[in-house]
């Protein structure tokens, strides 16, 4: 079963982004949206633990949200951007969605 992890929490003021990254599972799916973006980030303290993510994970960042706080062109290397149709289309592709506030 095919699962889309939704973080919408800055990682620097919530715990949100180690629970899903501890409790999701190889071939799920993770978006950051809202304040989750900052966890997208390149150089954060974060960036190691999403880069692991990233290899049995597919992680994405919405568009909108990352132009909307000034981190676009920051994003750690294999994260996809996402508009709100891809966000769409990730919601209708998998079986789930579990957000994590």
């Amino acid at each position: 079963m095919a699962i889309l992890h939704t973080v919408n929490k800055s990682p620097f003021e919530r715990n949100a982004l180690a629970s899903c990254l501890r409790l999701s599972k190889a071939g799920s799916a993770i978006l950051f949206i809202e304040d989750g973006v900052y966890a997208a980030m390149s150089g954060s303290r974060f960036a190691d633990d999403i880069s692991a993510a990233i290899a049995d994970r597919k992680v994405y960042v919405l568009g909108p949200d990352m132009e909307a706080r000034g981190v676009a062109g920051k994003i750690i290397d294999g994260i996809t951007v996402v508009d709100y149709n891809g966000f769409v289309d990730l919601v209708a592709e998998n079986d789930s969605v579990q957000a994590w506030l």
